[in-house]
């Protein structure tokens, strides 16, 4: 059963974690509409909340079940022939107990030793070429990720004639990867925007941590499939959370080929939104 619950906060971000923590669902477990944004006010004088609608799937109650009332002529009143009790049979006396036999243990099999496990070896990255595109995308990245205070190390590897992917290795990566992938994202941004004018032609440069972008795009066809089912069920359309270019296209993939299910997005960026629709 599809239940929708208003929540506020001080920004949508906060109006949304604060529906997460009362509701106890995780992020892809709701679809959340902005009825009012927030206000800052002059000075602090007339602000209002940011006000948002949450949408949610809540288990159906299951129906009680009404105990028919017993009858004040039921069989509880009706008197009942009293037993005969039968005679006693006397008493046997018991037989002697044999003395029990001690059983003698079979003795234990030995363990085995469990076979140790083969630990998996660390990737190897082959050395960016001298002067070569990777060494140019490398040597940005590893400017960028120290004024950052991050000590991850750049790896980057030619995918095709115009693209190349990089993957970022060190600890405290989530740092880098940020709040749904947000630095991950601007990190790639300006990748892509200084290495290109300094190339020719035009380049695309993927950057990644810890597989996140495949993590990502299997969690939003998850989702995608899961909404698509609840738009099946009630015959009505549903909007998403607001997404980025490159996860609105993956909406758009999973659901391309589902029958009576048409997508589209509205909205402007950042606030651009996938509309799942049924097709009747």
């Amino acid at each position: 059963m599809e239940k929708t619950s208003i929540f506020t906060g001080k920004t949508m971000e906060v109006a949304v974690q604060s529906a997460l923590d009362t509701l106890g669902l995780t992020r892809e477990e709701i679809s959340v509409q902005v009825l009012e944004q927030a206000k800052s006010g002059f000075l602090g004088i007339g602000a209002t909340p940011c006000k948002v609608q949450v949408t949610y799937e809540a288990p159906d109650l299951a129906p009680e079940t009404n105990t028919a009332p017993r009858s004040a002529f039921g069989s509880a009143s009706r008197s009942k022939p009293k037993a005969v009790k039968k005679p006693e049979a006397p008493k046997q006396e018991a037989a002697p107990v044999a003395p029990k036999t001690e059983k003698k243990e079979a003795p234990k099999a030995e363990k085995k030793e469990a076979a140790p496990k083969q630990e998996t070896a660390p990737k190897v990255y082959t050395p960016a070429a001298p002067g070569s595109v990777e060494e140019r995308i490398e040597i940005f990245l590893k400017g960028l990720l120290e004024h950052m205070g991050s000590q991850a190390v750049p790896h980057c590897v030619k995918e095709n004639e115009d693209t190349y992917s990089v993957e970022l290795t060190g600890e405290d990566l989530g740092y880098l990867i940020g709040r749904r992938g947000d630095t991950l994202d601007a990190l790639q941004h300006l990748a892509n925007y200084s290495v290109n004018r300094s190339v020719d032609g035009h380049i695309r440069i993927n950057v990644d941590a810890e597989s996140y972008r495949a993590k990502r795009e299997d969690s939003l066809r998850r989702y995608a499939l899961k909404k698509a089912q609840q738009v099946l069920k009630a015959h009505r359309r549903t909007t998403l959370e607001p997404m980025n270019a490159y996860e609105r296209h993956v909406i758009h993939a999973a659901l391309q080929d589902t029958d009576r299910i048409t997508t589209y997005s509205i909205g402007s960026e950042p606030n651009r939104r996938v509309v799942i629709e049924y097709q009747r």
